[in-house]
């Protein structure tokens, strides 16, 4: 079967040939790569494969910057991905196609390289990728709470005391800046710390104030728009011990009524 590349090469050059270099985007099709086997090495567990839009995004992004030598980096990523959305479903076809494939010959090494791990090895393996799995959920949370908005959390007194002075603290790295402010911080007692930094635990104080307020707001917010979810779970000390001398109560009235029933028995026996 002859490379994927060169099957679909003549397909690309049409599809590519609506940017400005396209002598050089059709270069760089010719050359396209058939797909490798991911095998291990060094017990390294295979490489997951690059999906469509990844792989013209490696492809487009050395033509880009050699076009665009002073644009950011982030700039060139939004101009390769303005190319991709305006390609028609024919033209990113053999990209995914590849992609596809990769998947594939993915699944063939994942299988080969966990069959040859031991049982702790494959408990470790599972472990991993649960924390990899729960590290992106909280990131995917935090930036679905940023972009609803919520509110940041206060800072403590001793934040504000490391902002303030952090350019007149001692050390030439920003390592050693903080290390010498937390030294001062620690050196002060409690007392000087309410006194020498008023102004820092008086500030902390406002914005405990301002973000119990914001956060008011926020989740009456949530409310409206149906995120419940969102909302802070509140139960507090007296509720519980509510609930706790309840069941208490409940328990002793049993034990009096089982006693009365017995103490009624008995008496019933002797006469």
């Amino acid at each position: 079967m002859a490379p994927f590349g060169l099957l679909f090469s003549g397909l690309l050059k049409k599809s590519l040939s609506l940017f400005s270099d396209a002598s050089s985007l059709i270069r760089v099709v010719n050359v396209i790569p058939a797909v490798k086997s991911f095998t291990t090495s060094a017990g390294a567990p295979p490489k997951r494969p690059l999906n469509g839009y990844m792989r013209f995004v490696k492809q487009q992004q050395p033509l880009v910057v050699r076009e665009y030598p002073d644009v950011k980096a982030v700039d060139v990523i939004r101009k390769i991905a303005h190319q991709w959305r305006t390609l028609t479903a024919d033209q990113k076809q053999p990209f995914q196609q590849l992609s596809v494939v990769a998947r594939e010959q993915f699944k063939v090494d994942m299988q080969r390289y966990q069959s040859q791990l031991t049982p702790a090895q494959a408990a470790a393996l599972k472990q991993e990728r649960r924390r990899r799995l729960a590290k992106r959920k909280a990131i995917r949370r935090k930036r679905e709470l940023n972009s609803l908005g919520k509110p940041k959390r206060p800072r403590s007194s001793f934040n504000i005391f490391m902002a303030e002075h952090f350019e007149e603290s001692k050390g030439t790295t920003t390592q050693g800046k903080m290390k010498m402010l937390r030294e001062d911080w620690t050196k002060l007692s409690t007392s000087q710390q309410q006194v020498g930094g008023m102004k820092s635990v008086q500030l902390a104080e406002d914005d405990k104030v301002r973000y119990k307020n914001e956060m008011k707001s926020w989740e009456e917010h949530m409310m409206d728009i149906g995120r419940e979810d969102l909302i802070r779970r509140k139960e507090t000390h007296k509720d519980k011990t509510a609930t706790k001398g309840g069941k208490q109560k409940s328990k002793v009235k049993v034990v009096k009524t089982k006693s009365v029933g017995a103490t009624t028995a008995r008496s019933g026996k002797k006469a």
